[in-house]
């Protein structure tokens, strides 16, 4: 075993750790998208596909990335009338996606229409059940009233999604006020790291400790100098965090 493999045996995560976390492939081209879907995928349980990625290659990118293991996080934040999101979501549950992001804003009637345009899907196509997850806001926005995630939390309860999108300061509430819904933190920054255009980062234990179920990393890792080794000491980092 060189020291490499040595290294890794130590590092890599339990399964259950490893559906934890998300790898956000924020590239334009499906080829870097592969590769680093290939280098991470020890550390990654769930890949996402955001609209850069979608934009330049489609479908592709979703079919690619379940063929390498992974479960695909398709990010497209729908937003429009109820019978458009609920014919795209339905086309995107039949790809194989696992998760599919629906904006909150956008209403109960178009987050319902979503999330069973969504499982209908992928019941036609001979799939597992998926989950439709509700935006609340975006980790960017460092200027939302503090009352705009949990409205949106209690409409994404009421449209039937199977989880949500949050900032990490948003976790007690989505807790509180749904605790069976599957709660997602982007923004996702070790200590150190820069934040870019995150206006609320959290560390992964810091956000895995106040109850996030997934972990949305991208540039932290994928911007590294050494992805494998970026994703290794995350990896690290959370073992000693308890659920």
């Amino acid at each position: 075993m060189t020291s490499t493999e040595a290294g890794d045996a130590v590092t890599a995560p339990t399964d259950d750790l490893r559906r934890h976390l998300a790898l956000a492939l924020d590239v334009d081209d499906l080829v870097p998208a592969l590769r680093l879907a290939r280098e991470l995928r020890p550390w990654f349980g769930v890949a996402k596909v955001g609209l850069e990625l979608y934009s330049a290659v489609g479908p592709d990118a979703i079919g690619s990335l379940s063929d390498l293991g992974y479960e695909v996080f398709c990010d497209l934040k729908l937003h429009d009338i109820p019978t458009t999101v609920g014919r795209a979501s339905r086309v995107i549950g039949s790809l194989g996606a696992a998760y599919l992001t629906i904006h909150a804003q956008g209403g109960v009637a178009m987050l319902t229409a979503g999330v069973e345009g969504f499982r209908q899907g992928a019941a036609d196509a001979g799939l597992a059940e998926p989950t439709a997850l509700a935006i609340t806001v975006l980790t960017s926005d460092g200027e939302a009233p503090e009352h705009l995630v949990p409205a949106r939390i209690r409409t994404a309860l009421d449209a039937g999604c199977g989880g949500i999108v949050c900032p990490a300061r948003a976790l007690v509430d989505a807790r509180t006020l749904a605790p069976r819904l599957r709660r997602v933190v982007p923004g996702i920054r070790p200590a150190g790291v820069a934040h870019d255009d995150q206006a609320a980062p959290a560390t992964p234990a810091e956000a895995l400790a106040a109850g996030a179920d997934v972990l949305v990393i991208g540039r932290a890792v994928t911007r590294a100098a050494d992805p494998a080794a970026a994703a290794a000491a995350i990896v690290a980092e959370l073992a000693d965090v308890g659920r």
